[in-house]
């Protein structure tokens, strides 16, 4: 645009006001009154210069406001944050220059450098580097990485993770093993978002010798919450006794909402033949032989807690002892008819025997009893 009109001119040691548009040019130009001059607009700042990275990326991503609205839906994808700085170097462009104090020395045998250019030859064989290097880094984020100890290929169930991030005091967990029970989807109807998907994920931990943890973890990704789960697990350990450290005391039957679990204590060499959940647990505290028919509900949380709230109650063979002020014996194979003491009561012995009410009223299964009197046979005999 043209402007036109009358501006005054500074003296040296005089006092007059300036209008702002002389004050602009002032330094720039020589003006004289009458004077015609064209103004050209310019923009001092930008829109990416005037935020930060974070609130770039925030509206790039659509975290809050209307962008989440957006993106309703179940076949929504989660843009996630990249780093745009990956390969790249200050200087560094397809014209090739070389910039002292950026790509290049500012002083070099004792001179100082001028803002040159790289040959022809040089700049294509430095951007042909470039573009193998990134051909390189797509590979490394396509390949798949192996899990190791999984319960089949495409489950996260009985997948090895590594050890809880280290404590507030440095201490680390080395000696633990992390096992994962269950991964799942999980999605929550909100007001602004809609349909908004988590990770919910089910981390057990143990160091093989009786002390073992179980906690869950929710995040927006599958790592993350994984990385909680873990980490809360180890602050939630417990410690189950072990008989002979490779068993249960005695037989459990435990039940959590709708799980129920039959846990029975068998000899050594017999294994762990059981729910594949409860393996894995059982291999992280520690017990080789064991038994467990689960009936109910599948659920994996449920298995879990119930298979956790059996074994907290169980008695030792000194507890029962002290709570009955009587001797434990057991009967073994090896020994025959012959008792074996395995457990004295702290204090005195009471010489009346157990009453008829203390007596506990144990529920048979009817399969059992068939297979004891003989009378279970296989479908598949003549």
């Amino acid at each position: 645009s043209s402007f036109s009109g009358f501006a005054s001119v500074p003296v040296k040691g005089s006092c007059c006001s300036y209008s702002s548009l002389a004050w602009a040019f002032q330094t720039q130009c020589s003006i004289s009154a009458p004077w015609n001059v064209t103004v050209k607009q310019c923009r001092q700042s930008s829109f990416f210069n005037t935020l930060t990275a974070d609130e770039l990326w925030k509206g790039a991503l659509a975290e809050t406001g209307v962008g989440v609205k957006k993106g309703r839906g179940k076949r929504r994808k989660k843009k996630l944050r990249k780093n745009l700085n990956k390969g790249q170097e200050i200087g560094e462009g397809r014209s090739g220059f070389l910039w002292p104090g950026l790509n290049a020395p500012i002083i070099q045998s004792g001179r100082v450098q001028a803002v040159t250019q790289r040959k022809k030859e040089e700049r294509e064989r430095i951007q042909s580097e470039i573009v193998q290097q990134r051909d390189t880094w797509e590979k490394k984020r396509k390949v798949k990485i192996k899990r190791e100890g999984g319960w089949s290929g495409k489950c996260w169930g009985g997948v090895v993770l590594d050890p809880p991030d280290p404590g507030p005091n440095g201490e680390t967990y080395e000696d633990f093993e992390t096992r994962v029970i269950e991964v799942k989807n999980v999605f929550c109807m909100k007001a602004k978002e809609g349909r908004k998907k988590s990770i919910r994920a089910l981390v057990a931990i143990g160091n093989g010798k009786g002390a073992v943890g179980f906690a869950m973890g929710k995040a927006g990704d599958r790592m993350n919450a994984l990385r909680k789960a873990k980490n809360k697990a180890i602050r939630c350990l417990h410690f189950i006794e072990l008989y002979q450290n490779h068993t249960i005391y005695h037989d459990i039957t435990v039940k959590f909402k709708s799980t129920a679990i039959r846990m029975k204590k068998q000899n050594k060499g017999y294994g762990l033949r059981c729910h594949r959940a409860i393996i894995t647990i059982c291999k992280l505290i520690g017990i080789k032989d064991m038994y467990a028919k689960v009936s109910g509900s599948k659920n994996l949380i449920n298995i879990t807690r119930a298979l956790f709230k059996g074994l907290t109650q169980q008695e030792t063979h000194q507890q029962l002892a002290n709570q009955k002020s009587l001797y434990v014996v057991e009967f073994r194979e090896e020994q025959g008819p012959l008792p074996i003491v395995v457990a004295l009561p702290e204090g005195t012995v009471r010489e009346d025997p157990e009453p008829e009410d203390e007596v506990p009223d144990t529920k048979l299964e009817w399969s059992e009893v068939k297979e004891a009197q003989g009378m279970k046979k296989s479908p598949w005999a003549n």
